[in-house]
């Protein structure tokens, strides 16, 4: 597998773990879980085990773009500015 921790079934799916996914997106696994509990992201439980479709990750990707022009940009730095203070506490 190349040290990828992707596995492709005889479908043609390609499932992905938790952590490599947490990883592609960039962010921490408890953040990963939130966006699955929220409905914002499917994901499959094998058992023990969750995964994600690597389809369905390129998907949520696309689907978080940010078209120009739409952004408040108080409001976004309003947030960085509690996500510093939530880091350091």
């Amino acid at each position: 597998m190349n040290g990828s921790r992707s596995m492709s079934s005889s479908t043609g799916i390609v499932w992905l773990n938790t952590a490599e996914t947490a990883r592609r997106l960039g962010v921490t696994p408890r953040t990963l879980y939130r966006f699955i509990d929220e409905g914002q992201l499917p994901a499959y439980r094998f058992g023990r085990v969750i995964r994600l479709k690597e389809v369905e990750v390129e998907e949520f990707i696309d689907n978080c773009r940010i078209a120009p022009g739409t952004m408040d940009t108080e409001e976004t730095y309003a947030e960085g500015a509690e996500v510093s203070n939530e880091t350091t506490v």
